[in-house]
């Protein structure tokens, strides 16, 4: 069962009491890393520890005149503090040491929470896999009916592609979990490394080998990609929902609850809802993706023409998709699945859905290929011209046919076992067994 949504949790990643936290630990643990160092006092390193706060509508007050909203904090958090060991604070450090460290920590918890609806996710598909593993009901290609698959099939194809998107997620959380105590350019000028490491190791975060004033935008140019193909794997998968459910098609179809209304004006009305509010909101997430990539060229060692965008597409991308991601898992642990629609579809075609096996019988009977095609389309003609009886009903009375296969290969033909057979094998492939 998927959980009910929660927007308080991702969007609280985002707001400034939370951003501010981050900050005040981020100074807080450098001062304490100039301690280790031998350059700070200990005890001015423990009074900072011990009385680290900050007044919130203190922070706002002061940026209405520093017009610097790291200057403000710091500001503040000297004042809440009150004793002369505030000196110590931002000693040697550069505003986005603090800025990007911060973002790093925030882009890692938002990355936990979708790694963690993902795995939701992939529980409801694989559970929903196994159920319809046998459950028959006609493939198409270009929109057109083609061969029999089942519906756990097309379950197990998108379990399997969600644990694509997780592997490339995870990857993603790891490239972005850096961050950086090494002043305005970069160089440690004024800094020991040592502080830098105290600091990352603290915040569970990585250092790089490198950086400039900035963490390098590279890396969370593939962190808001891989966001968007995630988003894209959910459109997909929610626009053949929307197939599923139209009238004609009708094979399955979103869960209707009592009560619920699907029209101001008809009445009678169900609609894919949910399906298509995921397939807008997948618009969203990769409109997140071109300011990231246009934020890897900056102006030398930094502009902050990143900062801005950042500031909007980063809340915006993560609760969506994380909205997208539950919603969409609801969408399917509820989904209702109609069988006998799906047989009553694969059985539209009177059988034509066959003829590829028909086909490759006679070739093994002897036939060249092209001469077993035209057997088998001047009766496959015959079902879609004339009309009203089955594509096996002409074969068996075609004497071509039936004289190199014999009624009882024909028929065979028109068995579901293979398709079972084949279906097992992938299934062992997409859900390897753990025993060895």
């Amino acid at each position: 069962m998927i959980p009910r949504y929660s927007r308080e949790e991702m969007s609280s990643i985002w707001e400034d009491k939370q951003r501010f936290d981050i900050w005040l630990e981020i100074e807080v643990l450098a001062v304490e890393g100039w301690a280790k160092t031998g350059r700070v006092p200990a005890k001015d390193a423990e009074t900072v520890r011990r009385k680290a706060g900050y007044d919130l509508s203190r922070v706002y007050e002061i940026e209405e005149v520093t017009r610097h909203d790291v200057v403000a904090f710091t500001q503040a958090m000297a004042e809440k503090i009150n004793d002369p060991a505030t000196r110590w604070i931002h000693f040697g450090l550069t505003s986005s040491d603090v800025l990007d460290t911060c973002f790093s920590v925030q882009l890692v918890r938002a990355a936990d929470i979708l790694i963690r609806d993902i795995k939701d996710l992939l529980k409801v598909l694989k559970k929903k896999a196994e159920k319809y593993r046998r459950t028959v009901m006609i493939g198409r290609s270009h929109g057109i009916h083609a061969e029999p698959v089942t519906f756990g099939l097309v379950m197990a194809l998108w379990y399997d592609e969600m644990k694509r998107q997780l592997q490339r997620l995870e990857n993603a959380r790891e490239s972005v979990r850096v961050g950086q105590i090494s002043g305005a350019v970069g160089t440690y000028a004024h800094l020991d490394p040592r502080v830098e490491k105290y600091v990352m190791k603290n915040l569970k975060l990585k250092t790089p080998n490198i950086t400039t004033q900035v963490i390098q935008r590279d890396r969370h140019a593939e962190f808001f990609s891989v966001l968007a193909q995630i988003a894209g794997s959910i459109e997909k998968f929610a626009l053949q929902v929307r197939h599923w459910q139209r009238t004609e098609v009708l094979e399955a179809e979103e869960f209707f609850h009592k009560g619920q209304k699907g029209s101001s004006a008809m009445p009678h009305k169900r609609n894919p809802v949910l399906s298509e509010n995921v397939t807008g909101l997948a618009r969203l997430v990769r409109s997140a993706v071109l300011p990231a990539l246009e934020n890897v060229a900056l102006w030398h060692e930094r502009d902050i023409s990143h900062s801005s965008a950042e500031r909007v597409i980063a809340p915006d991308a993560t609760i969506a998709l994380d909205f997208m991601l539950v919603r969409f898992g609801r969408v399917v642990d509820k989904l209702i699945v109609y069988p006998q629609r799906m047989k009553r579809n694969l059985e539209t075609t009177r059988g034509l859905i066959y003829s590829e096996g028909v086909l490759l019988a006679l070739v093994e009977s002897g036939l060249t290929r092209e001469d077993a095609y035209s057997l088998v389309q001047r009766n496959a003609m015959k079902v879609w011209e004339e009309g009203d009886k089955e594509f096996l009903y002409y074969l068996l009375e075609d004497r071509d046919i039936v004289s190199r296969l014999g009624e009882e290969r024909l028929k065979k033909c028109f068995s579901h076992q293979d398709l079972f057979d084949k279906a097992d094998y992938i299934f062992s492939r997409v859900f390897p067994s753990k025993k060895k």
